[in-house]
């Protein structure tokens, strides 16, 4: 048997509501905190409680992030998906239970490890007996640890992180931990092949989610005004923001220099918002699919009436309410067609939790530049998840109001601007904020057709020319968006084009499909639309371009072919979106799949000279 080091991904089921996360958040950290790399999924139902619920970790050696499709070692806790969760072990793999769980166990290809937890955690004195279905959680960790080497120091230390250095919660805990040490160590014999040793991989590096870093990112861009509806996966941003406010964002005289409202929905949250952009502040709201079919008004009016907000969708999957705690990359075509008639939009795409931070502040500084909408379109797997990061960093640079006119301005001027007056050919006018004193500032916001001077008129030629300025402005907006990540690889002629989660799996499949297919590849992360120029030029100089996006139909696909028709043909669709997190497996598996169905396409083809010289005979 070959010894599997810092390689294998541990899968545990359980029932939603049961207590497990603290457990599993545990063996998390715990492994970071060896330095080995490590990333956790949770796939849980859109219920309270009850129904069964996989939360899978990944160690790699190597930095792969990305959801592994083997399932390596399981740990069944619920009876619900015991059968399931057995027949989900990979062959050699090891399969750890619950052993008040009497169901049959037929397979001799994996190791079996039977747990006493219910019998340990009563046996305990220091467990309470209305806490032993929470803390029997920690059992399994504690067996799991014994037999493939984690860190019992470092369990302690996640375990203070958890509850923030509460020592009456740490003890119990950690006794449980040691009770299902001892017993592993006293009953279970080694039977398979994987093993945890320390690294130095992780140092440097801190533990986040997306939603959290979106939340951290906005308060330290000068967020002043957030509304929001409770919505799977989105609600965490706004209760981050909630509770990193009152720290961050108070006077010395304890008053607060923000506003956080709950509003009764979606249109009302983001009518709010636009509110608070028309009166000069940063302001924000989140939300999720069905929230942002909502929202679609208020977008135009904030679109045609050329109003500063940032909008953050955490993507899941859809339409309606469709699979609400499933990941997906599909609102994209909808949010970049967002309103009725001709309308534009500005979308950022961060790729990890640290652009998410990144993304949280530099949203605020384009929105007031471009005076329009932002969007931010993140996912359940980045928003929910926990993520290996870059520590964040306080913002370098001062903020971007953008072409803001305050009474010295007005004065210089003397009266001569319009809200709507494109003064320096970029297609972006400037603005007034209430509360300038001076007599010309005033102008009367409309989302009805207006002239430069923002005076009502239903002229066409003036709203022809109020529209082509619009176009303008989003062509200059290019210059302000994050430029993409390049992934070059020497001499590759084929290249892959992507955004957001997705990242860390293409890298992987592109790693396994140059060792085992000689393969070279250039892989491109799109970080905004509207596409930058790097992303034209790099459709250019590739012969073949796959296209990797978590949906059905392609729309990130759709979107480069209509930005770049002379080169549609080489664009290649490698869509999947079943709602769970990008996997190398499938990203390989359909490249592979496309690839062949290129060739056999090619193949069949005559070629052009041999057509010629058989008509000319």
């Amino acid at each position: 048997m070959n010894k599997v080091v810092n390689d294998f991904s541990i899968t545990v089921g359980t029932k939603n509501g049961s207590g497990s996360s603290t457990a599993n958040n545990t063996i998390l950290r715990a492994i970071f905190k060896m330095g080995i790399p490590v990333s956790g999924k949770n796939l849980f139902p859109s219920n309270i409680q009850g129904l069964p619920t996989w939360y899978s970790i990944r160690a790699s050696k190597d930095g792969y992030l990305g959801r592994r499709d083997e399932l390596d070692i399981v740990i069944a806790i619920n009876p619900d998906s015991f059968t399931r969760d057995l027949a989900s072990v990979a062959p050699g793999g090891a399969f750890f239970y619950a052993d008040d769980i009497k169901l049959p166990i037929t397979r001799a290809d994996i190791a079996i490890y039977p747990m006493p937890i219910k019998e340990l955690v009563k046996k305990d004195p220091n467990i309470p007996a209305d806490y032993r279905d929470l803390v029997g959680n920690m059992i399994y960790v504690g067996a799991l640890a014994r037999m493939i080497g984690i860190d019992i120091e470092k369990i302690q230390a996640a375990l203070t992180f958890h509850f923030k250095g509460k020592q009456k919660p740490i003890d119990m805990n950690f006794h449980a931990v040691q009770a299902g040490m001892e017993w592993a160590k006293a009953n279970l014999e080694k039977k398979d092949p994987f093993y945890l040793e320390p690294m130095n991989k992780t140092d440097g590096m801190i533990m986040a989610d997306g939603n959290t870093a979106a939340a951290i990112g906005s308060v330290f861009g000068g967020a002043q005004f957030v509304a929001w509806y409770p919505i799977t996966p989105a609600s965490s941003l706004a209760e981050a923001i909630n509770d990193y406010m009152p720290m961050l964002r108070k006077r010395e005289d304890g008053k607060h220099t923000y506003a956080v409202v709950q509003a009764e929905d979606e249109l009302a949250a983001i009518g709010m918002t636009v509110g608070a952009g028309w009166s000069g502040l940063r302001s924000m709201t989140s939300t999720s699919g069905p929230g942002l079919s909502l929202m679609t008004e208020f977008a135009g009016l904030a679109y045609y009436a050329e109003v500063p907000v940032v909008i953050w969708d955490v993507q899941r999957i859809g339409p309606s309410t469709g699979l609400p705690t499933r990941t997906s990359q599909a609102d994209l075509s909808f949010t970049v067609g967002m309103g009725h008639g001709d309308s534009d939009s500005i979308v950022l795409l961060p790729g990890d939790a640290f652009e998410c931070f990144e993304f949280g502040w530099q949203a605020f500084d384009i929105a007031e530049r471009m005076q329009a909408p932002v969007f931010v379109l993140s996912d359940l797997d980045m928003g929910m998840n926990q993520w290996m990061s870059k520590p964040f960093e306080y913002p370098k640079t001062p903020m971007d109001r953008g072409k803001i006119l305050w009474e010295k301005d007005l004065e210089e001027l003397k009266g001569n601007w319009g809200r709507y007056l494109d003064k320096d050919s970029d297609g972006i006018p400037y603005r007034t904020l209430p509360g300038n004193k001076h007599p010309m500032s005033a102008y009367f916001t409309r989302g009805t057709g207006h002239d430069e001077y923002a005076k009502y008129t239903e002229d066409s030629s003036v709203f022809i020319r109020n529209m082509q300025r619009l176009k303008k402005k989003y062509e200059t907006a290019k210059k302000y968006l994050p430029k993409p990540v390049l992934h070059a690889a020497k001499g590759a002629t084929v290249g892959i084009i992507a955004y957001g989660s997705t990242e860390s799996a293409i890298l992987e499949a592109r790693d396994q499909l140059t060792r085992d297919h000689g393969m070279k590849i250039d892989i491109l992360r799109v970080r905004a639309f509207p596409f930058t120029a790097e992303v034209d030029e790099f459709v250019r100089e590739h012969e073949q371009v796959y296209v990797v996006e978590m949906n059905r139909d392609g729309q990130l696909h759709q979107l480069l072919s209509l930005a770049n028709p002379e080169a549609a043909t080489r664009l290649i669709s490698v869509a999947y979106g079943d709602g769970l997190p990008a996997s190398a497996k499938w990203i390989r598996e359909g490249i592979l799949a496309k690839s062949a169905g290129e060739k056999k396409s090619t193949a069949k083809k005559p070629s052009l000279k041999k057509s010629n010289k058989k008509g000319a005979k």
